[in-house]
């Protein structure tokens, strides 16, 4: 027997399929052991040695591969065909090998780019040694991000509390979403005009042009700067006539098709065409690569999805082509196939591009099988991957000029028709930040050189010049691929690691810099500018590329990397000449910053015209609003920065970090905005606190403090009117009585955000829903909805799975606050990532509660204290000795238990 590991259950599964019983296939979850997050974990002063940890699920998945190994003539270690993959048989292999038993077992690698029963035998059939260069670069990658995490970040924490960490390679994101807004904030819109004359050519059709000349001058955007200039172009142009085509230009344009997907432009058109996020494509990929069940035999339907390969297999080149002939016709085949090559930098991935296993199973073919996102993305890539082989578009491309009878006025339309829409007919590719009057598709009236027509009208437009987008997740991992940062593989792991440390918000699909990532950015890009400068991270993405390629050697990449970095701020080396250790590069670097009030100083000049905007009222931006001299700076404390005055402690005016707002500035100060006053001469305020906004009744009276209600999220300030406020404050409201119970439902805001309240069982208001007008028919049908998670409301029953095969008891899924979990009587076990809830089987989920009850799983009351536990042991006792004798039920020891849960698990997969 052959024992084959794969990185997830649901591949393990149908690999085993393919392979037959002389194969045993296990999933390794993905990676078995890490770097583990503590000092001396890479030792550059010895040799950059580093130190491995397989806990938890890697040390019990190393476990059960090694038994399995044990029974098994050889050991295939079958992980993604990428850097990572490699990197994970690597691991297996050292953690397997240094086993007694195992240190002679035949082990290889096998590698397949997609999951079809020929691409497996085929790999199988081919096994090969590790790719030691691939498994080096990994590990200079793994050591560089170690060494670069664990020394800032201590920094970071001692010269700016509150802060998180920092990345090599997320800070450099953050630092280009942080310019970017910069850029927005810095930007002044500027006017200008354009002047637009309606004409009508002899055969009646009517045409638009648009001024380029005027007095014999060619115009620039910004000549007709206000309407006074405007009005003057348009009176000249209206005076023109009578107007003749003074000339008209044709020609044909050929446009190409787009090469198949890589991960970043997957990445990107999902975004705009089908509205994912990063991470939603990427798993949506991974089920369809990992494979789907079409009538009884599981398939992959698309290749590897982690890759900046732009190349096809000659097999999927030639089935595309014999499609398109067969679809489309032949007019629609290019005479010979298209070859594709990377434009990105450093490009270095061996894999082909993102396609169809088949290109002859149709979207339509599949649909019944699929989900509804997985059929979306499926079909993009299909006609992603044919198109990219078709025939070119062909257009016509007109432009007429009109002049003046003078000559001196000078109007340009332009259209374009297709001629031939080629792999147009099939896909087009959707843009960023569409061009400003695109004029495809504009048809022009047949006219020619002296024709005369008539002027209907001349009207001048106000235009304003726009800021530059802020970035969204599809257009900042183009960015990343276009300096040469990041990988394939990363491109997700850096968004989500941005939002999880809050440094960046989504707000409508653009990524919005938090205060705490711009003082981080400041921080780093003040006192470690070059290792967040993007062509000092390009160029180290290209040595580590080197690594992979053969071309460097890992350690002297690290040992150059560590010296200069361990060194900016320390003149001369280590004793001996040794490189420094972590603690040693700590201390350096700590040092050379300087005191608190460096950073401090710093911070304020960087940041100073962001929180302290020119509010064009006159008043210096910096100036205390509460005492005369004193002027406002980012201050740091225990727990994180603030605003606060440099006459302290004289004057204790402080204000949390973030920007003034519209209510400060027509407050005049920070302090509330007043919005009226309510029927008893209280005044309504609108505040912000530490948590937000919100508005306030009335101010403290003999300590009594006065009612305040946060505002729901998505209101924003500018939209709180007074009626609005009052209507917020006289929260909680009876919408009305249950029509069942005939008990009142109260709509609020509590500490969670808005709520529904009935019988004293509360439910979350959605956000699609407003607090302030939900009505009765739809908050009795959120409190008929079933509460998810660990609430208070009563469990969702959750999905049969099955029975347990001795004692009977009902084994099923649920989805809850923290993910999918199955459940069994009083135990809960969670399922873990890799493995796909709609997928799992009873063995599998007895399996994981049989894992859950060993390690002492199942619901139970926490331990009361010892003074309380006493207590209650007195009165036990003192029971005793007074209640008559009862026989108590039996209940299975907890071994028994186990023992019992355990044998279930192992029949039931037997019999499965």
């Amino acid at each position: 027997m052959k024992v084959v590991v794969v990185e997830s259950p649901a591949k393990a599964k149908t690999i085993n399929k393919y392979l037959g019983s002389d194969y045993h296939v296990l999933a390794s979850f993905g990676h078995v052991r890490d770097l583990p997050a503590k000092d001396g974990s890479v030792r550059p002063d010895e040799d950059f040695a580093m130190t491995w940890d397989a806990e938890g699920r890697g040390a019990k998945q190393i476990r059960e591969i090694a038994a399995a190994a044990a029974k098994a003539d050889m050991l295939l270690l079958a992980t993604d065909p990428d850097r990572e993959g490699e990197a994970i048989s690597w691991h297996l292999e050292q953690e397997l090998k240094a086993k007694k038993n195992l240190a002679k077992l035949p082990m290889a690698r096998v590698a397949f780019n997609e999951i079809t029963k020929r691409a497996v035998l085929e790999a199988i059939a081919n096994p090969r040694q590790i790719d030691q260069e691939l498994v080096d670069a990994y590990l200079a990658r793994r050591a560089l991000d170690y060494l670069v995490g664990f020394t800032l970040s201590p920094i970071l924490w001692r010269k700016m509390p509150g802060s998180r960490s920092a990345g090599r390679v997320q800070s450099v994101a953050l630092r280009i979403i942080c310019e970017r807004e910069a850029e927005i904030e810095a930007f002044r819109p500027q006017e200008y005009w354009t002047i637009e004359a309606v004409f009508t050519a002899p055969d009646g059709q009517e045409f638009t042009a648009r001024l380029t000349h005027l007095d014999g001058k060619k115009l620039d955007k910004f000549d007709l700067k206000d309407q006074a200039a405007a009005e003057a172009a348009v009176a000249r142009v209206s005076a023109g006539a009578p107007f003749k085509v003074s000339s008209v230009e044709r020609k044909s344009v050929r446009r190409n098709p787009f090469p198949p997907f890589i991960t970043s432009t997957l990445q990107q058109e999902a975004s705009r065409k089908l509205g994912f996020g990063a991470a939603q494509t990427m798993k949506v990929a991974q089920r369809l690569y990992e494979g789907v069940d079409l009538d009884g035999e599981t398939v992959g339907l698309i290749t590897y999805m982690r890759t900046d390969g732009v190349t096809l297999s000659q097999d999927a080149i030639n089935a595309g082509r014999k499609l398109i002939s067969e679809q489309y016709g032949q007019k629609y085949l290019p005479a010979a196939p298209r070859i594709y090559r990377s434009a990105a930098k450093n490009a270095q991935e061996a894999h082909e591009a993102i396609r169809p296993t088949d290109l002859f199973r149709r979207p339509e073919h599949v649909r019944r099988y699929l989900r509804d996102d997985e059929f979306r993305l499926y079909d993009l890539i299909w006609k992603r991957t044919l198109a990219s082989q078709m025939e070119s578009a062909e257009l016509d491309q007109v432009a007429i000029d009109t002049a003046s009878a003078d000559g001196r006025q000078v109007l340009r339309t332009t259209g374009s028709i297709v001629t031939f829409d080629g792999f147009l007919t099939l896909y087009q590719e959707d843009r960023d930040d569409p061009v400003e009057d695109d004029d495809a598709g504009r048809r022009l009236p047949k006219l020619k050189q002296g024709d005369g027509v008539a002027a209907k009208g001349v009207k001048p437009e106000q235009h304003f010049t726009q800021p530059p987008p802020r970035y969204s997740e599809a257009s900042l991992i183009k960015r990343l691929e276009e300096l040469g940062i990041g990988r394939p593989s990363t491109y997700t792991s850096i968004l989500q690691t941005l939002e999880d440390r809050a440094y960046v918000r989504i707000d409508k699909k653009r990524l919005v810099p938090e205060d705490r990532g711009r003082l981080v950015t400041a921080f780093l890009t003040n006192f470690f500018d070059r290792y967040v400068q993007y062509g000092f991270t390009a160029d180290l993405e290209t040595k580590l590329d080197d690594i992979s390629g053969g071309r460097a050697r890992w350690k002297d990449v690290l040992a150059e990397f560590w010296n200069d970095f361990a060194h900016l701020h320390q003149s001369g080396d280590t004793p001996g000449g040794k490189l420094p250790s972590m603690q040693e590069a700590v201390a350096f670097l700590d040092k050379g910053i300087g005191t608190r009030s460096v950073v401090i100083d710093a911070l304020n000049e960087a940041l100073a015209p962001h929180f302290f905007p020119d509010l064009g009222n006159g008043k210096a931006p910096r100036a205390c609003p509460a005492c005369s001299g004193g002027e406002l700076g980012i201050k740091l404390a225990k727990n994180g920065a603030f605003i606060g005055c440099s006459n302290y402690p004289e004057c204790r005016y402080t204000k949390p970090l973030a920007v003034q707002t519209e209510e400060e500035i027509a407050a005049g100060s920070a302090g509330p905005a007043e919005l009226g006053q309510d029927d008893q001469g209280r005044a309504i305020t609108l505040r912000k606190g530490p948590y937000g906004f919100y508005v306030q009744l009335g101010e403290d009276e003999n300590g009594v403090k006065p009612k305040r209600v946060s505002l729901p999220r998505g209101m924003q300030p500018n939209d709180v009117t007074l009626e609005i406020a009052q209507k917020l404050l006289s929260l909680p409201r009876t919408i009305g009585m249950h029509p069942e119970t005939t008990k009142p439902i109260l709509a609020g805001i509590g500490r969670f955000g808005p709520y529904l309240n009935h019988d004293g069982k509360f439910k979350s208001i959605p956000k699609d829903d407003d607090v302030l007008t939900i009505g009765m028919n739809r908050a009795v049908e959120l409190l008929a909805q079933e509460s998810k998670g660990r609430g208070r409301g009563q469990a969702a029953p959750g999905k049969e799975i099955g029975k347990h095969p001795e004692t009977g008891e009902t084994v099923t899924l649920h989805d809850g606050k923290y993910g999918h979990y199955v459940k069994m009587g009083a135990v809960n076990a969670t399922l873990p990532k890799s493995v796909e809830a709609g997928a799992i089987t009873l063995p599998e989920a007895l399996a994981l509660i049989a894992e859950r009850i060993a390690k002492g799983g199942g619901k139970g009351r926490k331990a009361a204290p010892k003074s309380a536990a006493k207590k209650t042991a007195a009165k036990k006792v003192a029971a005793k000795k007074t209640a008559p004798k009862e026989t108590a039920p039996k209940v299975a020891a907890p071994k028994a238990a186990k023992k019992a849960a355990k044998k279930a698990a192992s029949k039931a997969k037997k019999k499965a």
